[in-house]
Formats: C-alpha cells, structure tokens, sequence
C-alpha cells in the first residue's frame, strides 16, 4: 500500500522557493502565506470537509499525518508532498514535547516554544531532508521560506493542540500513542 500524497500536487501558480510549495493557509498567524477564508460558522475545525474553500494543506497534514506516519518511504509526486513531509516532521517533534501529565495551557506553552524554536531550512546542514529539498537561490528567499515555515509551524501547533485536547484538560492518549513514531526514519 502506497503513502497517502498532497491533493494540492494539481494546483497551479503556486510560489516555490527552491523545490518547496508555498500553498496557501487559513491562518490566524501572521506570515508570507496567503490566507484563505475563514470557515463558515458552525463548522469544526476538526472536521472540515476537504472540498472546502477553506480547506488548506495543514488540515492535510493533520488528516494524512497518522496513516503516513507507518510509512518508512516516500515518493515525492511534487512540491506540495515537501509540505506535507515537513508538516509530519514537526508534528511528530510536537507531540513528542506534550506529556501526558500536561495540562492544555502548560502544553500550549511547550508547543508554542517549539514553533517558535530556531529551526534548520533546505539547504542548511542540519536540515535532515536536504537531499529531497533544494535551497532557496538566495538570502530574501531563504527569509521568506524561513518565515513562512515559522508560521506553517505555528498553525500546526495550535491546530494540534485542538485535536490533543478536545476532550478537556487531558491529552487524548491515542494521539500520545504516535510520539514515538519516525516518518521515514527522521525528525527536525
């Protein structure tokens, strides 16, 4: 059975910054990402219906993120898979940082720290990916990919930490049960 891939991989005019995607995001952080609408009142964040308007490549990463984290390979199909990759790379640093003893504001907290962490980009050799990404062609940008990944970041974060938590104070063991878990046998 094959890995699950980008349903962005068809969408056309998307900015690349050396092989990497910048897709669009419905975000409340602020960043290079242009922004898609909010979602019609009444619906849930958590179960948002992925022919929506408001549907963004981060709700992919949540949704794919479980079933690709079993996969050892990966074939790249295009610039949107390389967010979807880096996306479950940070989410499996996220959950490793939420305990079960946390409490929701205290996970916030360790969640928000690691967004906010400085963090390696393609062509930086700490960058554990670098022979799938190419580097950005220049200094603006590689600033431009660093902030739009510090927001990409910070979004999953909080995203996440909705899921973690939609039952209340504690933090849903079944999402716990994927921390140790290595997509491709990597980590950020």
């Amino acid at each position: 059975m094959p890995a699950y891939h980008s349903i962005f991989l068809q969408d056309q005019n998307v900015r690349l910054i050396g092989n990497f995607a910048l897709l669009p995001l419905r975000t409340r952080t602020r960043g290079p990402a242009y922004s898609l609408p909010a979602l019609a009142p009444g619906t849930s964040e958590l179960e948002i219906d992925p022919d929506s308007e408001s549907y963004d490549s981060l709700d992919e990463v949540l949704s794919l993120f479980r079933a690709n984290t079993f996969f050892r390979n990966f074939e790249i199909k295009g610039p949107a898979d390389r967010l979807l990759i880096y996306g479950i790379l940070f989410l499996s640093e996220a959950l490793g940082k939420i305990k079960p003893t946390l409490g929701k504001k205290e996970a916030e907290k360790a969640l928000l720290n690691a967004a906010l962490d400085q963090f390696a980009i393609p062509g930086d050799a700490s960058f554990p990916l670098n022979q799938a990404f190419e580097a950005p062609r220049d200094r603006q940008d590689a600033e431009t990919l660093r902030q739009y990944l510090s927001q990409v970041r910070q979004e999953l974060a909080m995203r996440l930490l909705a899921r973690v938590y939609a039952d209340g104070n504690t933090p849903s063991k079944w999402w716990l049960s994927f921390t140790k878990r290595k997509f491709m046998g990597k980590s950020l």
